[in-house]
């Protein structure tokens, strides 16, 4: 698997002039501002900004990173991206902001996670926070999240716990080297991940067809209790 980590103060700059790629129109790879966070009228490292600055009460000043899968052949699909913001040294992190999709709704939420707020720990940086939005029929809302994110350098990594009562209920890493971003690289991506969104939905599928098999409890989206019977 590869994902693609930009300054979004850099996107059109990055993709300007590569023939499969592109920020500003469709193409075989592309960056799509409302693929992300909203509003779609704000520049997309705007909104992140905003966004923090609503959680936190401090505004990140320096670049906004996001790690994050593109649209490929107009699908497009992130079960979580990630937005690493930096002070105007852009150097030190300050906040991660994690937008989570959820399946099969396709509904987009944001973790708005402040480094004053973290574990370091182990070189890495720990959270430990509620649950608040619905991301599967197979996991219930009454879970506690644990999970550990890395300055991002030559590696970068993220481990993500879901814990209920205390207890595991699931757990994902994701384990990444850095490459340059170049023609090399970028054609390499599409050499080797020509169907990136198709492999991220198949395998979330799967694993739900695989709880679905083992009878592991469905729990209903809390929208519909909201409304009630009809």
């Amino acid at each position: 698997m590869a994902q693609l980590y930009l300054d979004l103060d850099e996107v059109e700059h990055v993709f300007r002039g590569r023939w499969l790629w592109s920020a500003t129109h469709a193409n075989v790879a592309q960056f799509r501002r409302s693929d992300y966070l909203g509003p779609d009228d704000l520049p997309l490292a705007e909104a992140v900004r905003r966004r923090v600055e609503q959680a936190t009460g401090r505004r990140p000043m320096g670049p906004i990173r996001l790690l994050t899968h593109l649209r490929y052949f107009g699908l497009v699909f992130n079960p979580v991206s990630f937005y690493y913001c930096f002070a105007e040294d852009g150097q030190t992190l300050v906040a991660v902001l994690a937008e989570i999709t959820n399946t099969p709704w396709k509904e987009r939420h944001a973790y708005v996670l402040p480094v004053d707020g973290a574990i370091d720990r182990d070189g890495a940086l720990h959270w430990h926070f509620s649950k608040t939005f619905h991301v599967s029929p197979f996991m219930a809302m009454d879970c506690e999240y644990d999970w550990r994110l890395n300055m991002p350098d030559e590696h970068l990594r993220v481990h993500m716990n879901v814990l209920r009562e205390g207890r595991r209920e699931f757990d994902a890493t994701l384990s990444l080297e850095r490459r340059a971003l170049s023609r090399g690289s970028l054609a390499r991506v599409l050499w080797r991940y020509p169907l990136m969104t198709a492999q991220v939905v198949g395998a979330i599928h799967w694993q739900a067809l695989r709880l679905w098999v083992k009878r592991n409890p469905v729990h209903d989206h809390p929208a519909l209790h909201a409304r009630g019977p009809e």
